[in-house]
């Protein structure tokens, strides 16, 4: 809750402010706040502070699409936002590993990574320029800030790009959440994470072919259509396996993977289209993108969770599918007639003359 609400304020600070600021608070919050998570004598000290850190945390990781819709246009923008979504799932990949390295030494040591992080994060900071264009003359207040999220909200290749990311990630949750349930009863609970490495390495095999097709010149299009298509077949695939009774681990495995997979070709592409329209707004854009997100993730393993039967497999296909089809309706019904419409050229235009006023 603390990152995801979080999220709702960095994102127009940043646009106000500038990135490098909120990053170096970030930073210097995650530090402080892994600090006294280590430190903690208590149960409410110890939540707390991760309090802290998840906000900490959020300050600086709102940062990084922002600056890349900064520093890049078009093509150039859709890989290099494809090589920090390699970035971003490699991570939960390597923390079970420093997790079981660090735990050797007691679960305080744990906390030594976000610190460490933290502290880089800070120091590689020192080293770079401001990226965004920010205008003296504008004052952060509320006005501001609800302002931003009305030209977000009124926009709908973004509104509609936004729902798409949010509903994929939703179906892969659900796929997460779904097979922890189901591999828990086979194989017992230390399977989770091994389903949740696998998850983020499908993810990040995903953003890799994504880039390669990319660098042969397959369009956004092209890997968009494919993401979706791919999570929809994976959902009805896993549905028909539910329905015939079929609990076989191998093939969950391989829908977990192709359900990831899905997302790493999807997630790039309505990320660059999310924030293509208003490069001015981008903290705010990306702070919406990444709470919805959150969201439907969250609500999406509830719905799991709630539908379980306790040895089945039909609430994780039904769930995945409905959030598959949710993704392929928000691009094919909101963002490709937004795109394709005359409503599109004459509403670029007004948003681009709003953002020489607005940042």
């Amino acid at each position: 809750m603390s990152f995801g609400m979080t999220l709702l304020v960095c994102g127009p600070i940043s646009d106000c402010l500038g990135r490098k600021p909120i990053v170096q608070f970030g930073c210097v919050l995650m530090v402080t706040a892994g600090m006294g998570c280590a430190f903690s004598n208590s149960l409410s000290q110890l939540m707390f502070f991760r309090t802290l850190q998840g906000i900490g945390a959020s300050a600086a990781g709102i940062a990084a699409i922002a600056i890349v819709r900064d520093l890049f246009d078009g093509e150039t923008a859709r890989r290099e936002m494809t090589n920090l979504v390699l970035a971003i799932y490699v991570v939960p990949m390597i923390a079970p590993i420093a997790d079981i390295a660090f735990l050797a030494h007691g679960w305080r040591a744990i906390y030594v990574v976000p610190i460490v992080g933290g502290l880089l994060l800070l120091a590689a900071m020192a080293c770079f320029s401001e990226s965004a264009r920010v205008d003296p003359n504008v004052r952060l207040g509320l006005a501001t800030v609800v302002q931003n999220y009305r030209r977000v909200l009124r926009h709908p290749v973004c509104v509609g790009s936004i729902l798409c990311d949010a509903a994929a990630a939703g179906a892969v949750f659900a796929c997460v959440t779904g097979s922890s349930l189901f591999f828990s009863n086979i194989f017992g609970p230390n399977a989770y994470g091994a389903i949740v490495g696998a998850s983020s390495m499908s993810i990040v095999t995903g953003a890799w072919l994504n880039r390669s097709l990319c660098g042969q010149g397959a369009s956004s299009t092209q890997l968009l259509a494919a993401g979706l298509a791919l999570s929809t077949s994976m959902a009805i695939a896993l549905l028909f396996m539910a329905l015939v009774g079929d609990k076989s681990a191998v093939v969950v495995v391989l829908i977990l993977v192709g359900v990831g997979s899905s997302f790493g070709l999807i997630a790039p592409h309505v990320i660059h289209e999310a924030l293509r329209p208003m490069p001015g707004i981008a903290g705010s854009i990306s702070a919406a993108r990444a709470f919805v997100q959150m969201a439907c993730a969250a609500l999406s393993s509830a719905l799991v969770v709630a539908l379980f039967d306790g040895h089945s497999l039909h609430s994780m296909a039904v769930v995945m599918l409905a959030f598959s089809l949710l993704a392929v309706g928000a691009y094919m019904g909101v963002v490709r007639p937004a795109n394709a419409s005359s409503w599109s050229g004459r509403m670029q235009a007004r948003f681009r003359r709003k953002d020489r006023d607005l940042p």
